[in-house]
Parts: C-alpha cells; sequence; structure tokens
C-alpha cells in the first residue's frame, strides 16, 4: 500500500513539474491597451525582481512618465503614483539596484522590455523603473555608423536584419539590461509613444498602469498558441 501511495505522489510531482510553463509572463493594462511580456530565463535577477514587485502591488497606478516616439516607453517610478501635472519624474527609487545581466543574444529590437538606469558605472539597473522600446528602423549605412562611433562593436548579420525589419534601439546594447519582450499587444506600445508631451517628455494626459502576473494555467495556454 505504501509503495502504491508513494508512486502516486511521485506521478503527481511529475505532471505538475511538466505543466509549468517555459516562461513567466506579466500584463501591463493601461487606457490606451494592453500587453502581454514574457520574461527571460536568461536574466533570472530582472525577471525574479518584478515578479516580486508586481505581487507587491508597487506598480500599480503608477504612470509611463517618459515617452519618446521612435525610441521608447519608460515608467515604473515609484513616485509617479501621486504625481500632479508637471512634476519632474525619473529620479523616484526603492533604494536599490540589480546587477547588469547582459547578454549577447539578448538586444534592444522593437517590443524588448529592459531595466532603466542612472549613469553608474557598474551599470547596474533601478530597482524597479523600466522601459520597452518602440525604436525605428534601420538602413545598413545607419548600422554602420552607430558600430564605428558608438557601439564599437559588431552587431551580428541576425541581429541588423532584424533592426532592419521590425527596428529597435541598437545604441543601447550591452549597455542596459534586456530582460524580456511584448509578445502580445505592441500596439499599445505605439500609441503611448505617439501620444502628445510636454519638454520633460512626460505625456500631458497620464498614462496609467496596472501590471499583474499571468497564472501558471493562462501562461501554459498562452505557449500553446504561440508555439
Amino acid at each position: 500500500m505504501n509503495k502504491i501511495l508513494t508512486l502516486i505522489l511521485c506521478l503527481a510531482f511529475l505532471s505538475g513539474f511538466a505543466a509549468r510553463p517555459k516562461h513567466q509572463y506579466i500584463k501591463i493594462k493601461t487606457d490606451m491597451g494592453e500587453c502581454i511580456i514574457m520574461l527571460y530565463n536568461e536574466t533570472p535577477k530582472h525577471r525574479d525582481n518584478i515578479i516580486s514587485l508586481i505581487r507587491k502591488h508597487v506598480y500599480e497606478g503608477t504612470l509611463f512618465h517618459r515617452v519618446i516616439r521612435d525610441f521608447m516607453i519608460q515608467g515604473g517610478d515609484p513616485d509617479s503614483k501621486k504625481a500632479k501635472q508637471g512634476d519632474l519624474l525619473g529620479d523616484g527609487s526603492l533604494g536599490y539596484t540589480i546587477p547588469a545581466e547582459f547578454r549577447d543574444s539578448l538586444f534592444h529590437k522593437k517590443g524588448v522590455l529592459a531595466a532603466a538606469r542612472d549613469n553608474n558605472p557598474e551599470k547596474a539597473s533601478s530597482g524597479s523603473q523600466f522601459y520597452i522600446v518602440q525604436g525605428k528602423k534601420f538602413t545598413d549605412e545607419g548600422l554602420d555608423s552607430l558600430e564605428e562611433n558608438r557601439l564599437h562593436f559588431k552587431i551580428p548579420v541576425w541581429q541588423r536584419e532584424i533592426y532592419k525589419s521590425i527596428g529597435g534601439a541598437p545604441h543601447l546594447d550591452r549597455n542596459y539590461t534586456v530582460f524580456g519582450e511584448v509578445i502580445s499587444g505592441l500596439d499599445m506600445v505605439d500609441k503611448i509613444a505617439s501620444v502628445a508631451r510636454d519638454s520633460n517628455d512626460r505625456p500631458v494626459v497620464d498614462v496609467k498602469m496596472s501590471v499583474s502576473v499571468l497564472k501558471r494555467r493562462a501562461a501554459k495556454k498562452l505557449e500553446k498558441q504561440i508555439n
């Protein structure tokens, strides 16, 4: 009887493990739409940090406080929750940083989620602030110029093709940690990036966000749809 019970428990454990999705996913909702972001397993410190903050409701009611068309939309400043219109945002902090997790295979193509940071020499990331890349399309000549004048390294051929076809912000590569990508709802990013903004690139009309973690069942269903 004990052997049978042990076997049942083992099968239940294996079944539960097999049911786990390959990645974790978050949903960002705004008045201008919503998007779903897949978090990269290759950047576990950033992945686990944002999951923890979401579950603590840190992002609830914060703003996309800095938007630049053809570049990116930035949010996650904890001070933005109670900010008045016209207040300068972007310096808010949770009092800690995250060590950089640069990976050559993770780059600033359109739709990626990356961590904002100040000008610290270690290039450590802000504990809460992030941005989503809108970017723009590049030509070979434009990428060649970036390589020579700003990057001082060669962009892999396969990445160049993506920068030419869907766009991005290659000048940020190896300078800011990329830790996820939008897999649904990229039009939300385009809409937010196009809103009217003041001289500090803050939207004239506040763009508030609500962020949640997809539950295991929803994440598993999503992976079946995209695979």
